[in-house]
C-alpha cells in the first residue's frame, strides 16, 4: 500500500482540500471527521477553521477543542482521508459522536485508507493524554465498523440520534 501521512491542514493542500470537499458534495456522502469543510467555500477558511478549533480560547461556540488533520497519500501528495482528534466530550460527544471522526475520499474508499489513517491518529491520541477513545458509527456501515474493530475497538452499545434519525454503534479502543 502507498505509505500515508497525518498532517496538519495547510494551503499547500488548498487545491485537494477542495477537490476532497467537491467530491464528497458530488455524491452526497456525509463529510465525518472533516470539521467545518461542509460550511467552507475555500481551503483558506477551512484551514482557518481548524487552527481555530485547536485552541480552548479560539474554539467555535458549542465545539470543543479538535485536531483535524488531513490523511496525504505520500506517492501524489493526494489527500485520500481526513480525521478529527476530539480532545473532550461535549453532550453530544459523549452520546453520539465519540472521540474521533474519519472519512475516506469517495474514489478511495475500499484501499484500507481508514483503517491506516486511524492507526495513524491513535498515538496523536496518546499524546494528547487519551487512555481510551470511543467512535461510533452508524449502524449499518460495515467498512467503518471494520476499520474500528482492526484498531482495537470493543463494542459497547448502539444508541439512536433523534436528530440525525439513525442508530449508532458505540466502540472503545484502549490506548
Amino acid at each position: 500500500m502507498n505509505e500515508l501521512i497525518l498532517v496538519n491542514p495547510s494551503l499547500e493542500y488548498a487545491h485537494e482540500i477542495m477537490a476532497y470537499r467537491q467530491e464528497f458534495l458530488d455524491c452526497g456522502s456525509s463529510m465525518d471527521g472533516c470539521g467545518a469543510l461542509r460550511r467552507c467555500d475555500s481551503a483558506e477558511a477551512f484551514v482557518e477553521s481548524a487552527e481555530s478549533d485547536r485552541h480552548p480560547e479560539t474554539v467555535r461556540p458549542g465545539r470543543v477543542v479538535a485536531t483535524q488533520l488531513l490523511c496525504v497519500r505520500t506517492s501524489d501528495r493526494k489527500v485520500v482521508g481526513m480525521i478529527q482528534i476530539r480532545h473532550y466530550f461535549n453532550d453530544f460527544l459523549e452520546k453520539y459522536g465519540g472521540h474521533i471522526g474519519y472519512s475516506v475520499r469517495p474514489s478511495e474508499r475500499r484501499k484500507g485508507y481508514a483503517k491506516a489513517q486511524l492507526e495513524l491518529a491513535l498515538p496523536i491520541c496518546r499524546k494528547l493524554g487519551l487512555t481510551k477513545v470511543l467512535i461510533t458509527c452508524d449502524h449499518d456501515n460495515i467498512g467503518s465498523e471494520k476499520t474500528i474493530l482492526a484498531n482495537g475497538g470493543v463494542y459497547e452499545s448502539t444508541v439512536y440520534c433523534a436528530s440525525e434519525d439513525i442508530s449508532l454503534k458505540r466502540y472503545w479502543i484502549d490506548l
